[in-house]
C-alpha cells in the first residue's frame, strides 16, 4: 500500500515537472519576441539556456529517464549496422532507376493499349 502511495506522489511530481519544462519553453518563446529590439545572437542565448534548463527538467522525471534511455539504445543499435559500401550503394541505385523506367515503360504501353480497347469499344476510333 505504500509503494502506490510512493508511484502516486512520484506521478504527481512527474507532471508538475513537466508542466514546469512547459511553462519554461513558453516563457523561453516570449523571451525571444519580447526583447525584439536586441541583438539575435542574445535572443537566441537566451532561448537555448531556457530549452537546456526545461530538457533537464524533464530528465529528472521517469519519463526522461525513458527517453535518453532509448536515445542511447538506438544510438547503440545504429553501431551495429553494417553499412552498405559506395559500391554497393551506387548498384542498388542504378538497379532502382532501371526498374522504375521498366515499369514506367510498361504502364505507358498498358495505359496505350486500354486506351485503344476503350476507342474500339465505344465506336469512337480504331
Amino acid at each position: 500500500m505504500v509503494a502506490k502511495a510512493d508511484t502516486d506522489v512520484a506521478g504527481k511530481l512527474d507532471t508538475l515537472k513537466l508542466l514546469v519544462a512547459v511553462v519554461l519553453l513558453c516563457l523561453g518563446i516570449g523571451q525571444f519576441y519580447y526583447f525584439e529590439g536586441e541583438s539575435l545572437l542574445y535572443r537566441v542565448l537566451g532561448l537555448l539556456g531556457f530549452v537546456a534548463v526545461a530538457l533537464f527538467v524533464v530528465y529528472t522525471t521517469l519519463l526522461g529517464h525513458r527517453i535518453w534511455g532509448f536515445a542511447r539504445d538506438a544510438r547503440m543499435e545504429v553501431r551495429k549496422v553494417i553499412w552498405p559500401t559506395r559500391q554497393e550503394t551506387m548498384q542498388t541505385t542504378l538497379m532502382v532507376v532501371v526498374m522504375v523506367i521498366l515499369v514506367g515503360i510498361m504502364l505507358w504501353l498498358m495505359d496505350m493499349f486500354l486506351r485503344w480497347a476503350v476507342l474500339v469499344l465505344t465506336g469512337q476510333g480504331g
